[in-house]
């Protein structure tokens, strides 16, 4: 199990940003023979064929053919972004002709306090012009680069009674010493990245937090890290996505970016990346428009995003009969609005591989008067309409800069999702399915 959940926090440290996630998905693709595909060529599919297809560079969809003719699609869900802290176009600010900083935005829902006082630095992306015309290039300040220092409690003496935190005052890291000829933030990337600071058109940029993923607790039982929302979903599907062969349906692994800001984006659950796939892969095999419907009509998703555990200092906060805890299972999650996609089919289809499975499982609800997020199951659904189970693992402190998840429930997330790629359904009859 260490050397499981070790692989696992090096990836999400190699992924410091969305862009660097799905880089690291594509290549350990490629290394299990997946071939990339573009969206503005032709496709040309086969049986038994292994493919992926990425959209912005921070989302991706792999799948996988199986080798008879298919009725479905078994689709596993994950998200690349976390909440943080986003560069502006020109962010350096000079403070009295004797500081650095530098001018963020909020990305997402962050726990603002937990940024403070911890190695930072910056990674994304660049637009390089080259001979050709453009290309992209992912980018890390891999050093300790930026701080964000807390104001002493001498100057502010109710910070432990609580703060209000002001993002355009509060958020603004520390970059260095001012110089008379200030350095722009390209031309740092630049300087510690080699690229032609003149070949460097505009970025993506953000904010990160330097520190590493640690196994801890009495019996090494828990892990924290940044980013484990949604990297460790994005990391164990994955696994259960490659591991898994025997499968009935067409098998897809999808990662979408910017669930954290409402997945509104091109690269977005509520884009048409996955209905653009679906179709394709459909249209690829000669079906026509009727078949794709009948298709769509025997699929299941499975949306993966984290879900929160009962925390041993507030477990008032909790729903009073539905606690879930670490390392108890993957979290089957329900909300009466469907901000979670979870109905009886789907949860019935989901305890059933469980089951199968031989893994346990958990089922959560808020507490009926703390409203809880969406995911990008139920945004999905807006552009493919399929039988979804919104499912995730149990951790603490979600949305920090820093956060604790249970070791036994990543081994149980990847064992989930072989099993489900395994399992199939057709429809028979209405609401009625057949195994396959």
């Amino acid at each position: 199990m260490a050397e499981f959940i070790e692989k696992m926090l090096n990836f999400i440290d190699e992924s410091k940003s969305a862009y660097h996630g799905i880089e690291n998905i594509k290549n350990r693709l490629e290394s299990e023979g997946f071939q990339g595909l573009l969206e503005s060529e032709k496709w040309n599919l086969e049986e038994e064929g292994k493919y992926y297809v990425e959209r912005n560079g921070s989302s991706i969809i792999a799948f996988k053919i199986p080798k008879k003719s298919f009725s479905g699609f078994s689709i596993v869900a994950s998200h690349s972004d976390s909440p943080g802290l986003k560069l502006k176009s020109n962010p350096v600010l000079g403070v009295d002709d004797k500081y650095l900083r530098l001018n963020i935005e909020k990305y997402g829902g962050l726990i603002m306090s937990s940024w403070f006082d911890r190695p930072l630095s910056i990674a994304g992306r660049v637009l390089l012009k080259d001979e050709k015309g453009f290309r992209v290039k992912n980018v890390d300040v891999d050093r300790d680069l930026l701080i964000l220092p807390n104001l002493a409690i001498h100057m502010n003496r109710d910070i432990n009674s609580g703060y209000s935190y002001n993002v355009q005052k509060d958020l603004l890291p520390l970059l260095g010493d001012y110089e008379d000829k200030k350095e722009g933030i390209m031309d740092i990337i630049s300087r510690e990245c080699n690229i032609d600071s003149d070949s460097i058109l505009s970025g993506d940029l953000f904010v990160y937090n330097r520190d590493k993923g640690r196994i801890i607790g009495r019996e090494n039982e828990y892990f924290c890290s940044p980013r484990i929302d949604n990297l460790e979903c994005a990391y164990t599907t994955l696994m259960g996505f490659i591991e898994e062969d025997d499968i009935k349906s067409v098998a897809l692994y999808c990662v979408f970016d910017n669930e954290e800001i409402g997945s509104g984006t091109k690269q977005g659950a509520a884009s048409t990346f996955l209905y653009d796939t679906l179709r394709r892969i459909s249209h690829g095999f000669y079906k026509d428009e009727d078949d794709y419907y009948r298709l769509i009509a025997s699929s299941f998703m499975l949306s993966a995003d984290n879900a929160h555990a009962c925390h041993p200092n507030y477990p008032e906060k909790a729903d009073i009969a539905e606690k879930t805890y670490m390392n108890k299972g993957p979290v089957l999650k329900y909300n009466a609005e469907a901000k979670y996609t979870t109905d009886a089919i789907a949860a019935g289809f989901f305890k059933y591989i469980c089951k199968e499975a031989g893994i346990p499982y958990q089922e959560y609800h808020n507490r009926s008067d703390i409203p809880g997020g969406s995911t990008l199951g139920h945004i999905s659904n807006e552009k493919v309409s399929l039988n979804t189970a919104d499912i995730g693992l149990a951790q603490l402190a979600m949305h920090s800069a820093n956060e604790t998840a249970g070791c036994k429930d990543a081994l149980y997330m990847t064992k989930l999702v072989r099993g489900f790629y395994a399992f199939g359904i057709k429809e028979s009859g209405l609401q009625s399915y057949t195994l396959l």
